[in-house]
């Protein structure tokens, strides 16, 4: 059965095995608050790789017991998150989190052609799960952080990712809505050419367990009067479980304006390295912080 909230993935994660989360420069409240709850939860273990005496001095701020925890001592910023990659490779941990480490340097220790976590060829693409009190499911969307101008292959990669990720959350035939300025198929405009090759991929089954429909305006795509209106039919309009923007600054502005307008809650994670790595920033809520660590134990091998 699927989900429609948030919070249910905790549900889920305590009827299986405890995954192993690894927290780079995990230094900060809002990570160690975070993992906590996911500990005491019982859906995870955790090892903070930082600096012990800031931990320690936090935890006891918090009333947080640091026992729960394994502490792998690094006090500087770029060697923890190096140290928590290579306790990753050396089958030490299920999920990596990035704590009050700067993104691009957690990012650096992922993509690291030598150490890191990026197998050859594979693309990495960050997947965002929205909560809005305003839509009546989940919304699993791509990509929002990372792939700029994502180009079709790229984009193909971000809708397999969300149709995964969908497909955790219980949903067996993600409904995916692959997004342009309008749901007109217009030549000119290389976001509906994109959209018409991925939705026909998926008919032809190039890409499996969705249904899929582009190009999709906004409107149409979750808003069930605007395509009754527009007289668009089909699975998705109106109900889609997943949307695939065109470019990053259409999807950062989406999941930005769900939050701070909509009051919507969100976990996210990043896709495609050899495990699932939880990327949220340093100003993110300990609410959204636990989210992303159950929808990443949640899509762990």
């Amino acid at each position: 059965m699927a989900i429609r909230h948030l919070d249910e993935v905790f549900d889920i994660l305590k009827s299986k095995s405890k995954k192993r989360v690894v927290a780079a420069y995990a230094n900060d409240a809002h990570t160690i608050e975070a993992l906590s709850g996911a500990v005491e939860l019982g859906i995870v273990d955790a090892t903070l790789v930082g600096d012990e005496a800031t931990i320690k001095g936090v935890c006891a701020e918090h009333k947080i017991d640091v026992s729960k925890f394994k502490i792998v001592q690094e006090a500087d910023e770029v060697k923890a998150a190096a140290k928590a990659v290579e306790l990753i490779n050396a089958g030490e941990g299920d999920v990596l989190m990035k704590g009050l480490v700067s993104t691009d340097k957690y990012m650096r220790a992922i993509l690291n052609k030598e150490k890191g976590l990026l197998p050859p060829k594979a693309v990495l693409s960050h997947v965002t799960v929205i909560d809005a009190p305003n839509y009546h499911k989940l919304l699993c969307v791509g990509d929002v952080a990372i792939i700029p101008a994502p180009d079709l292959n790229q984009k193909v990669a971000i809708t397999n990712y969300v149709i995964r990720v969908a497909k955790s959350l219980g949903i067996d035939t993600p409904k995916v809505a692959v997004l342009a300025a309008t749901e007109q198929m217009l030549a000119g405009m290389p976001a509906c050419v994109d959209a018409a090759l991925i939705a026909k991929m998926g008919e032809r089954g190039q890409i499996k367990g969705a249904i899929i429909d582009g190009p999709l305006a906004l409107d149409v795509a979750i808003d069930k009067e605007a395509a009754q209106i527009k007289k668009l039919t089909g699975a998705v309009p109106g109900d889609a479980d997943c949307i695939v923007f065109p470019n990053i600054e259409s999807g950062n502005v989406f999941f930005k304006a769900c939050t701070k307008l909509g009051k919507a809650e969100l976990g996210a994670m990043v896709l495609g390295a050899k495990v699932p790595c939880v990327l949220t920033s340093r100003g993110d809520s300990v609410k959204s912080k636990m989210y992303s660590i159950a929808l990443a134990a949640n899509a762990a091998k």
